[in-house]
């Protein structure tokens, strides 16, 4: 399967946090938009509210100017941050009131956010998601569509 660059980029990234006990969703440079932009937290400034789709003055002059951060436009950070938050059980925009998950940085809660977030750069890049294994159980006559190469010895 093809992928651009920018999703090639971000996949990684996303894939070592998850990894690395990097991935929060509480912080701004280690969520998931913080670290496909290298785990700064600059990006928090296109927007009012952590959570929220509106851009504000300076992401608005970023939108407009055509700007990308890593290959992401201002208002593509907002979405992807926005799906990353409430796949992990918060509502959005976050604020000290608002529904969030008992245990933000559980493997299971960050799966879940990480695995909507994928599917989510894959829709932006008009890609398959890379994670649907689905297809290794489509079946015709009985037989497996799909064969899994082994590398077993």
């Amino acid at each position: 399967m093809k992928t651009t660059q920018r999703l090639e980029q971000a996949l990684i990234k996303l894939y070592n946090a998850y990894h690395n006990n990097r991935l929060n969703p509480e912080d701004c440079s280690a969520c998931a938009v913080g670290n496909i932009l290298d785990n700064h937290d600059s990006w928090k400034h296109l927007s009012n509210e952590h959570g929220s789709l509106e851009l504000n003055y300076v992401g608005r002059v970023h939108q407009n100017l055509g700007r990308k951060f890593n290959g992401y436009t201002p208002q593509e950070l907002l979405k992807i941050e926005k799906v990353f938050l409430e796949a992990c059980g918060f509502k959005t925009p976050l604020c000290h009131y608002n529904l969030k998950p008992v245990n933000p940085t559980s493997k299971d809660t960050l799966f879940n956010g990480l695995s909507a977030v994928v599917d989510f750069l894959c829709q932006l890049d008009h890609i398959d998601n890379v994670m649907d294994y689905s297809k290794l159980f489509e079946q015709e006559n009985g037989e497996p569509v799909y064969h899994l190469k082994t590398f077993l010895a």
